[in-house]
């Protein structure tokens, strides 16, 4: 199915903001609980409806991008939809992503598969007779694609979507840096600074940082260089975008997998886009427009947000659906292709 923005909303600034504009308030409001984690700490994690409840319904598992929540646009918006598909919704939190800041230092990164093998171990126990899905959107999409292939052989996963993914994360992190990118890496960077500062308060040390010390972060990179990388161990920022970066994971993953990818996204550049062939069972979805995580056709007075139609129908071919998807649907597109 292509993607047809709103005409005249071609700009992919405009696409990647209008769903804010648009959708201001949630579409309906989650079933929270709180895991305890091995390590001392918690996940926060939203439900589409109370899970006892669910019975034998599919399972669908979501991983936000940077930054972000339950009540961010697409988050909801694709939570909703899987509640429409007859499917059990489940958002995971990364740590410091809730509004609750964590017991330990700790947080999240592109490549830290961790808390998500926890997480989805903890699905796998309580729903061990139903199939499951996962969807992970810009940092949370690259973060899936390193699980699947760390865990290609039990992921426990019958199929899986990433949005927008940042599979090459230095060239992203270079790109985020120029022209009015810029806007939208102070907006993320304002959010992960003030978490940032919660923390130096709790904790003696973060990556880098202690407590008492000025944060002077003025970029992406800036923060991978004096939090991500001395947190996680990595040499250095570089050294973290080398080993993180999804792109050169991609035919390690053995499950059904779908990319989509706009080639005007303003967080990131074709670097992102493979080349060449890819394995049967990934299909990777280039829209000319999109802007990132956008995707806003229809009107201004009917929006249309097309991932959330993109994403269940492809994940209904595996999971099953109660609305079902055209049974000439085509999935032998497997490469590269573009709408």
């Amino acid at each position: 199915m292509d993607f047809t923005p709103i005409p005249g909303f071609t700009n992919p600034h405009l696409q990647t903001l209008l769903p804010r504009f648009i959708r201001r308030k949630a579409i309906f409001e989650p079933v929270w609980q709180r895991l305890d984690t091995d390590d001392g700490d918690f996940l926060d994690i939203c439900w589409t409806e109370p899970p006892e409840h669910a019975g034998n319904k599919p399972v669908v598992i979501l991983f936000h991008g940077l930054a972000g929540c339950f009540y961010s646009p697409y988050a909801n918006g694709l939570m909703a939809s899987f509640r429409e598909r007859g499917w059990l919704g489940v958002l995971m939190h990364f740590r410091g992503c809730s509004g609750a800041l964590n017991r330990l230092p700790r947080g999240y990164h592109s490549g830290e598969t961790d808390d998500a093998r926890f997480f989805i171990d903890y699905i796998e126990q309580r729903f061990p007779d139903v199939p499951k899905a996962a969807v992970g959107v810009s940092l949370g999409g690259n973060m899936l694609v390193n699980y699947l292939a760390r865990y290609q052989h039990d992921s426990h996963l019958s199929a899986a979507c990433a949005i927008c993914p940042p599979l090459d994360l230095a060239d992203c992190a270079h790109r985020i840096q120029k022209g009015f990118s810029r806007v939208y890496q102070a907006y993320l960077l304002n959010s992960m600074k003030n978490t940032l500062r919660d923390r130096l308060l709790r904790h003696p040390q973060v990556g880098s940082l202690k407590t008492g010390d000025t944060i002077n972060i003025s970029s992406i990179y800036e923060l991978d260089q004096q939090v991500t990388a001395p947190m996680y161990g990595f040499r250095d920022a570089e050294d973290y975008y080398q080993q993180c970066s999804g792109l050169q994971y991609l035919n390690q993953v053995s499950i059904p997998f779908k990319v989509i990818h706009a080639t005007d996204d303003p967080f990131m550049t074709g670097a992102v886009i493979p080349k060449g062939s890819l394995p049967d069972n990934i299909d990777y979805h280039v829209t000319e427009y999109g802007g990132h995580v956008g995707f806003v056709g229809g009107s201004l007075s009917q929006p249309v947000f097309w991932l959330e139609t993109a994403v269940p129908d492809f994940l209904a071919l595996h999971l099953g659906d109660a609305t079902s998807v055209k049974a000439n649907q085509s999935t032998s597109d497997r490469t590269v292709t573009a709408s």
